[in-house]
C-alpha cells in the first residue's frame, strides 16, 4: 500500500509543524507518510531529533527545487527513553558569567518541565509565593540559603528539596554561587529574575 502524502505547501508557516506532528502521532509503529514541502525542512528535522531521537526514519525522495518529498517513518510506538545530560557537569561547565536557566527540557510533547538554574555568587531570587504546583529541587553545586515563612534552610551540593505548591520562599546564593535542578509538572512559563549581588528580588 503506498504511503499517504501530506502536502503542507499551502499551509501558513505557523501551521505546518503542528500538522506534520499530528500526522506523525496518528500513524502506528512501522507506518510512514510522505511529506511534501516547498523547501528542505531542516528545522522540522531538528524538532524530530529533539523529541524522537532514534525512533523515527527520515528519507529524502525528491530534493527540490519546486518540491521536497520526504518519507517520515515511525519506528517505535513512543519516543525512546534516553539520557539527556549530566546535570552536575552542565552546571559546572557553563559560562562563569551565566545566570538564570542554563538548561531546560526541549521536547515538544511532555508532561514535565525541568531546568538547571545557576545563580551568581551573592545573587538571589527575591521572596515570592511559588506556583500552584509542587517542585522538586536538587542542589548541583555551590551553596546558599532558602528562606521559608518560618526559617532558613542551608543549601549544599546534593541536597534534595521539596517546595510545596504556593509556599513562600526566597533564595540567596553563597560565595561560590548556587546551581540547582528543578522538576515539576509542565505549566505556563514563569520568569523569576535573578537579583544582582546586594539587590532585591521582584
Amino acid at each position: 500500500m503506498p504511503d499517504q502524502e501530506l502536502d503542507v505547501r499551502s499551509l501558513r508557516k505557523p501551521d505546518k509543524h503542528p500538522a506534520i506532528f499530528q500526522a506523525y502521532d496518528a500513524i502506528a509503529a512501522g507506518e510512514s507518510f510522505v511529506l511534501v514541502n516547498n523547501h528542505d525542512p531542516r528545522h522540522l528535522r531538528d524538532e524530530f531529533d529533539t523529541g524522537h531521537p532514534g525512533s523515527y526514519g527520515w528519507e529524502y525522495l525528491v530534493t527540490g527545487p519546486a518540491a521536497w518529498r520526504i518519507r517520515i517513518r515511525k519506528l517505535a510506538t513512543t519516543p525512546l527513553p534516553r539520557i539527556l545530560c549530566d546535570p552536575a557537569t552542565v552546571a559546572a561547565g557553563c559560562d562563569p558569567d551565566a545566570a538564570g536557566a542554563v538548561w531546560k527540557l526541549q521536547m515538544r510533547e511532555r508532561d514535565l518541565d525541568s531546568n538547571i538554574i545557576r545563580l551568581q555568587p551573592a545573587a538571589g531570587i527575591g521572596a515570592h509565593a511559588g506556583p500552584d504546583l509542587d517542585v522538586l529541587l536538587l542542589v548541583l553545586g555551590g551553596s546558599g540559603q532558602l528562606t521559608t515563612e518560618l526559617g532558613i534552610l542551608q543549601l549544599h551540593s546534593g541536597a534534595l528539596v521539596w517546595l510545596p505548591r504556593r509556599s513562600r520562599r526566597q533564595f540567596a546564593a553563597g560565595p561560590d554561587g548556587l546551581a540547582y535542578l528543578t522538576v515539576h509538572q509542565r505549566r505556563q512559563s514563569l520568569v523569576l529574575g535573578a537579583t544582582a549581588p546586594g539587590g532585591s528580588g521582584r
